[in-house]
């Protein structure tokens, strides 16, 4: 799977399938919309996400903000709040879970697409090793990264989508595709979540 995959958890039909829709416009995969807090914590388990959009009240209650400290003991995803809430108690109470965007509805289009990619940029820079090089990653794995496939990484640290990376090199998507899934083979990895995960523990060894 090289495209970045989100799940949506938000419990109105009508917005969730709008939310898809918009995504996978715009080259990101929706692969679970979950409507309840089990349904999501089942999906984080069974699945591998880069992204997670999260309504904070499901069913009248806040499991967002659960579901919300849940990623953060166990996934380390970057997540952004989708609410109606803007008071400030509310808040508060989400600061604390550390989201990367905090979306009131009804939204924009573009407002949800900013939004997104900023927290996607903002996640993958604070994830990014300081010394991030090539050398020292390709001395630790058996199948050597090109120099490309070193662009496309640091691509995925900037939280790029695949459309994105091939207006930037000047080649097709199938071209990128390509990369990630030999970036994933070469990293045994399976998510871009994942290859920042690895990433790091090979530069911190």
């Amino acid at each position: 799977m090289s495209r970045i995959n989100v799940l949506v958890v938000e419990d109105e039909p009508l917005i969730a399938t709008d939310i898809e829709e918009y995504l996978t416009n715009v080259d990101y995969k929706v692969s679970t919309i979950a409507k309840t807090k089990t349904e999501a914590l089942n999906a984080l388990k069974n699945h591998d996400f880069d992204l997670a959009l999260l309504d904070i009240n499901l069913g009248n209650n806040m499991d967002g903000f659960d579901i919300a400290n849940t990623i953060n003991s166990h996934y380390g995803i970057p997540f952004l709040y989708l609410t109606s809430y803007s008071g400030k108690n509310i808040v508060n109470q989400a600061k604390v879970t550390r989201p990367m965007g905090y979306i009131l509805k009804p939204f924009e289009e573009d407002d949800l697409f900013c939004s997104i990619e900023i927290a996607l940029y903002n996640h993958g820079q604070n994830q990014r090793p300081q010394n991030l090089c090539l050398r020292t990653i390709n001395d630790q794995i058996f199948l050597k990264i090109t120099s490309k496939e070193f662009d496309i990484l640091e691509d995925i640290f900037e939280g790029k989508t695949n459309k994105q990376m091939a207006t930037k090199h000047y080649v097709s998507i199938n071209t990128i595709k390509s990369h990630v899934k030999n970036l994933y083979e070469k990293l045994e990895t399976h998510s871009r979540s994942g290859t920042i995960v690895r990433i790091r523990e090979l530069m911190n060894n």
